[in-house]
């Protein structure tokens, strides 16, 4: 039947930044943003959700005098896009 959705990738933007995680394995959090066309208060927010579940590691640095942060994907936030994935081909071919 029916698995569970992941409720931390079930959001929209915490699932488009796992997306794109998993495609280049770590991003600064200006091309996150851009790149969901999230503001970075509500992207700040959410990539902390994803930090505390363990899914994802923020390094926070200095480039030329200016913050930089990086978000990098971990094992665990692969393993669980991919188990996310599968439930969710799950619902698609479920046959009537």
């Amino acid at each position: 039947m029916f698995k569970d959705l992941d409720p931390i990738l079930h959001s929209q933007l915490r699932l488009a930044v796992i997306s794109l995680l998993v495609s280049v394995h770590e991003a600064e959090f200006t091309y996150l943003k851009e790149e969901t066309n999230s503001t970075a208060g509500n992207l700040s927010a959410q990539i902390q959700k994803l930090k505390e579940a363990n899914y994802i590691h923020i390094e926070k640095k200095f480039k030329d005098n200016y913050p930089l942060t990086i978000c990098k994907i971990t094992p665990e936030g692969i393993k669980a896009f991919e188990l996310y994935v599968k439930s969710l081909k799950q619902y698609i071919n479920l046959k009537k």
